[in-house]
This record gives structure tokens, C-alpha cells and sequence, in this order.
């Protein structure tokens, strides 16, 4: 195994190759897995963008650092999607509908459960995964949340204040009146983490009903309206940039003219690919 100045962990590595989150990598590293240079490694073990990583027999492909093309997809999940790769009930999974990603492969920042809708985004790069659903970043996730029950003042308090769960006292960081009345009320609700069925929970714990759920904004990144269910946007690179910002991640210079040069290519095929079976029509 190459050790130098240029080495680095190599679930970092992996990531980077979009194979998933450090988080994910080192459990597929503790798992004995992952081999450098035809050894089999163990969690710690650093390696170079030139050694043969293999998983699972496979040789990854490492993009060095200054080359990594990293992109951000912005999903507007339906809800009865299911947040896996391959679903054993056979169910959508939000995968489905997702790019291919040429190298690597797409990979989810954090989850929604089945029955939740709204904002999903992924990433190709693993390192960018990491950081987002790193609770140290404290990036906000805003839910627009449709409740059955008697709300008042008292319990918007104790859901500023905190509310005991199984795993923990859990609170929302703000919590707005959005509409409706009775026992069918919108509030916009934000928080800092990402636990299991948080929101719903919440709410259960002070007695109310979650009938609807959506995510609405993570991070700087808002649900766009016009975003139909189902349906992916890439985004832009200068707001790819703006996340990086946002998570403390150095970007290359040289990647977003890339990115903005494959946009482009990829509007004129669309726009191609539009035009030429209503010209067929006419024929």
C-alpha cells in the first residue's frame, strides 16, 4: 500500500468515487470488503488516488480531487416512493426516475418515509453527502405539515421548548400558522436533525395527528413550485456552489464550467429530441 503525503482515509476516497457516504464506506470497510493493492483493509487504513481499491472484487475509479465534478439533483418525491436502492416488496423507489450519473453512482442526503412527500436531493459525491447530514453543519430542514387536533398556544409552546422522545428530548427551532382551521391545520415547522419520523413524532407527542407531510426547503435549498412530483432538476452550478459554501467544502474552479458546458449540451438534446416527432407528425 502507497503511503505519502497525497494518501487519505480510504472511505474519503471511496465517497468521492460516489460508491456512498463516509458513514456508509466505513461500514463496507468494517465489513471486509474493501482491498488496497489486493489486501483486504480495516477501518483507518489510508491509500492514493493511484493504488487498485477494490470493492467487493470491483476496481473503483478514483477522480482526483481537482477534477471531481460534483453535482446536486433536486427530487420532488411522491409519496408511497421508498428511499432504497431495490425495494424486496417490489414498491417505486425514488431512484427510479434519477439520471444516470456516469461515474459513481447517486447518492441520498438523508431520507423521507413512505408516506412523507416533497424535497429529496443527491449528490455524486460522497463527501458532499457526509456533510450535509452531519448534524455538526446544523443545516435546517422545513416541513409544511397538514395536523388533525386541538392546537393551542400551550402546545406550540411545548414544541418550541421540547418534548420528551424514546431517544431523546426533540424540539422544532421555529413553527408558523400556514392555513386552514379546525382540526385540519397547516403549520411550517423547521428543525436541525434528521432523526426517524421526527416531525410526526413531535406532533404524536402532544397528542395531534400528522395527516401530511412535506419537505419543503434543506439546507439553502428550497422545494421549487414549479417541480412536479416525480420529477428531478439539476441544479445550477453557481447554487452547487452556494452548498459546498455552506458545509465548509473547497470547490475546483474548473468544475462548474464542466457542468455548466454538459447543462447545455444536454438543453439542446431535450430541445432536439422535442422538436423531431412533432415534424413526424407532420409528415
Amino acid at each position: 500500500m502507497t503511503l505519502s503525503d497525497s494518501t487519505e482515509k480510504v472511505q474519503k476516497l471511496l465517497a468521492r468515487a460516489g460508491m456512498g457516504s463516509r458513514r456508509e464506506m466505513e461500514s463496507v470497510i468494517s465489513q471486509g470488503r474493501v482491498s488496497v493493492n489486493g489486501e483486504i483493509i480495516e477501518l483507518g487504513a489510508r491509500a492514493s488516488e493511484a493504488d487498485k481499491i477494490r470493492v467487493d472484487g470491483r476496481v473503483i475509479s478514483i477522480p482526483r480531487q481537482e477534477a471531481m465534478v460534483r453535482r446536486v439533483i433536486a427530487y420532488n418525491k411522491p409519496e408511497g416512493e421508498v428511499c432504497t436502492r431495490k425495494d424486496p416488496e417490489g414498491r417505486k423507489t425514488v431512484f427510479d426516475a434519477l439520471p444516470n450519473p456516469g461515474n459513481g453512482r447517486w447518492i441520498a442526503i438523508g431520507r423521507l418515509d413512505l408516506n412523507t412527500a416533497g424535497l429529496l436531493l443527491f449528490t455524486n459525491d460522497g463527501e458532499l453527502a457526509n456533510r450535509l447530514m452531519h448534524p455538526s453543519y446544523e443545516l435546517e430542514r422545513e416541513y409544511a405539515v397538514r395536523v388533525n387536533g386541538e392546537i393551542t398556544d400551550e402546545v406550540i409552546e411545548r414544541l418550541r421548548k421540547g418534548v420528551a422522545l424514546e431517544d431523546g428530548m426533540a424540539n422544532f427551532d421555529r413553527i408558523r400558522f400556514s392555513g386552514g382551521e379546525g382540526f385540519n391545520q397547516w403549520y411550517h415547522v423547521t428543525l436541525k436533525e434528521g432523526r426517524n419520523r421526527e416531525v410526526r413524532r413531535l406532533w404524536e407527542a402532544v397528542g395531534c395527528q400528522v395527516s401530511r407531510l412535506i419537505r419543503v426547503k434543506y439546507g439553502i435549498v428550497n422545494l421549487e413550485r414549479g417541480l412536479r412530483k416525480g420529477s428531478f432538476l439539476e441544479l445550477e452550478p453557481k447554487v452547487v456552489r452556494d452548498i459546498e459554501k455552506s458545509v465548509q467544502l473547497e470547490p475546483s474552479a474548473r468544475n462548474f464550467k464542466r457542468t455548466t458546458e454538459s447543462s447545455t449540451q444536454r438543453k439542446k438534446q431535450m430541445k432536439y429530441k422535442t422538436k423531431r416527432p412533432s415534424n413526424r407528425r407532420r409528415r
